[in-house]
């Protein structure tokens, strides 16, 4: 095993995973990191009683960082039918993977838990799917054979506002942690990262869409992931005052079936790019949205208005939140309920998180996900985004496109 061991805890685990499954171990080398940037290493002899329980305590701590000393090249099966993987397949984490094939380490990407790896057929490269992705004859990674998992280490520089492996203790809004948020975001954003955002329609029923709008226009916000109805609330909202019904704006009225009348109005217009090319949207998130240049991924729920550009098919779902998660640094999930459990779960362990809610069953969900470096804030999360809309005030320039994009 080689990196930062000791401070983040990794060797420690490795010596009680052996301990726990039975087995003995032995340190044959031990190498220690003196400065920052000195990665430490060491060499195991592992024993166990018999062959069947060394094979689990060695499947147990390759999946924890460690690799064998005589390294061989991972194996690939074929496929023997759609959606059936090979005996033996093997099963990723969410932690960074790396397979030796044809001499040399490739990732595995996305970074995703419960995923199958699959050998491309040309160029020697690989992939992450789910397995029910999986084609007759593809040819699928088997045993833990030339692979190297990477577990997160922790910073030896200092985490900010985020809990390196935390647990599920809700925070509160406090000054100090918006400004942490703030400056984390600025930061990212400087070095041209990506924050995603998971949230529901539950941001509009709230009064947090102008502020969520503000943070997309001051170009914090690289994609977005939501529920299909979020379009149809704001929508109700800009055209009749209304959320699934209720008044919300100043002298507006009552309307049963606004939120049907909304939804027919964005079919009648082929999405949001014809509303606001037609001058009905000219503010608010939906034209934010529209005008912002991110990419947005709607999932439709089986209450949910159909409208256009919102997926249906749970499958095309699923590969779309893996495809805006893959390589972002930052993950807002805001109110994002039961859809934010489901994409939280395709997280690769280095993603830094952070999560609003009121339930506190959403921030007990995050617990147990493996994300290194997280914090859980138990607040109403239109108060949440005003405190952080104020403290994000330094709008960047013009953006030079303001094309219309449609989700």
């Amino acid at each position: 095993m080689r990196g930062h061991l000791i401070d983040s805890m990794i060797l420690s685990k490795i010596f009680d995973a052996v301990m726990d499954l039975k087995g003995e171990f032995e340190v044959l080398e031990f190498s220690v990191g003196k400065r920052k940037d000195e990665h430490s290493s060491v060499r195991l002899l592992v024993k166990a009683d018999s062959r069947e329980q060394l094979q689990r305590i060695l499947d147990t701590i390759y999946r924890m960082g460690a690799i064998p000393s005589g390294l061989r090249e991972a194996s690939f099966a074929e496929a023997p039918a759609d959606g059936v993987p090979p005996e033996g397949f093997y099963v990723t984490t969410n932690n960074p993977t790396q397979v030796y094939l044809d001499g040399r380490w490739l990732d595995a990407r996305p970074t995703a838990a419960n995923m199958v790896i699959v050998r491309r057929p040309q160029g020697g490269s690989i992939e992450c799917r789910p397995a029910w992705s999986v084609r007759r004859g593809d040819l699928v990674l088997v045993g833990e054979e030339g692979v190297r998992v990477n577990p997160p280490e922790r910073p030896r520089e200092g985490v900010g506002i985020f809990e390196f492996m935390s647990g599920s203790a809700p925070r509160t809004a406090t000054p100090s942690l918006i400004s942490g948020l703030a400056e984390e975001m600025e930061a990212v954003r400087e070095r041209g990262g990506r924050i995603v955002v998971i949230t529901s329609s539950a941001i509009v029923r709230s009064g947090a869409a102008d502020s969520l709008a503000s943070l997309i226009r001051k170009g914090y916000v690289s994609s977005l992931i939501s529920d299909g109805s979020l379009l149809t609330c704001d929508v109700e909202l800009r055209l009749f005052g209304t959320c699934d019904g209720v008044a919300v704006a100043e002298g507006a009225k009552s309307g049963y079936g606004n939120r049907l009348r909304a939804a027919a109005e964005l079919r009648r217009a082929g999405g949001l790019r014809g509303l606001v090319e037609s001058g009905v949207l000219r503010e608010g998130l939906s034209y934010e949205l529209a005008t912002g240049g991110l990419e947005v991924v709607l999932v439709l729920g089986v209450g949910d208005e159909p409208v256009p550009g919102a997926i249906s098919d749970s499958r095309d779902a699923l590969l779309s939140m893996l495809r805006v998660l893959d390589g972002a640094e930052l993950v807002l999930a805001l109110a994002g309920g039961h859809l934010a459990s489901d994409a939280l779960r395709l997280l690769s362990s280095g993603t830094k998180l952070v999560v609003v809610d009121v339930s506190p069953e959403a921030i007990l969900r995050v617990a147990g996900m493996g994300i290194a470096q997280s914090v859980s804030v138990m607040s109403d999360v239109a108060g949440f985004l005003r405190l952080l809309d104020s403290a994000l005030a330094r709008v960047p320039g013009p953006r030079a496109d303001r094309s219309l994009t449609s989700p």
